[in-house]
């Protein structure tokens, strides 16, 4: 039973796992893409420990989390697919600090970028769900986003899939290291965006000086 293993895992997520197997590691990578806070560095080992323990196949938990992954990534695909770039443009002037050059700009970097935002960003905490909004707010071709997601998934996945597998008991050790890399990129895009709002309200500060 999957249930008796995963004693740091949500509940949902155990009970998914020991219901469908491996399905149920596609269902919680899914629901993981869409709502960021939930935990792939538990859900991936801990189905790499299932894979260890006979309670579902090793290449079911990759194919499946993977599936899980391209799925969930569709559905941002789509917001941003929905939302357009006037939508868009509009409601990102109403933030605090944000002009239409910022997003002119951010629209340059994307479309130079974009194959390797897409690949990469599925390998960054947070940006790897929010990246395919913008993918759809460009209309990135579908046949594209999904090679550049399933690859990039497929890594991200395989790397703490594979070590739960590999570490047995000791999966529970992934979520660790998978803890200190998150807060590493979380905290330097905390600063990046710290950086960006002193610089524009110096910028703003010093415009109203000379304009008075």
């Amino acid at each position: 039973m999957i249930e008796s293993i995963g004693n740091t895992a949500p509940g949902w997520i155990t009970s998914l796992m020991d219901t469908l197997g491996a399905p149920g590691a596609g269902v919680a990578i899914a629901a993981e893409n869409l709502f960021p806070p939930l935990p792939s560095e538990v859900i991936l080992p801990l189905a790499g420990f299932a894979a260890a323990r006979g309670s579902m196949h090793l290449a079911s938990a990759l194919a499946w989390t993977t599936l899980g992954s391209v799925i969930g990534a569709l559905a941002l695909y789509g917001v941003g697919a929905s939302l357009g770039r006037e939508r868009t443009v509009a409601i990102a002037t109403r933030l605090p600090l944000v002009r239409v050059a910022d997003i002119e700009r951010t629209e340059r970097w994307f479309r130079r970028h974009e194959t390797k935002a897409v690949f990469f960003g599925r390998m960054i905490p947070l940006f790897r769900s929010f990246i395919s909004i913008p993918a759809g707010i460009e209309r990135m071709p579908i046949p594209v986003f999904l090679a550049l997601t399933t690859l990039g998934s497929l890594i991200w996945n395989a790397v703490f899939v594979l070590a739960g597998f590999l570490l047995g008991e000791k999966w529970e050790e992934v979520t660790g290291y998978a803890e200190v890399y998150s807060k590493v990129v979380l905290a330097a895009a905390a600063l990046a965006v710290a950086v960006f709002a002193v610089a524009r309200v110096s910028r703003r500060g010093a415009g109203m000086r000379r304009r008075g």
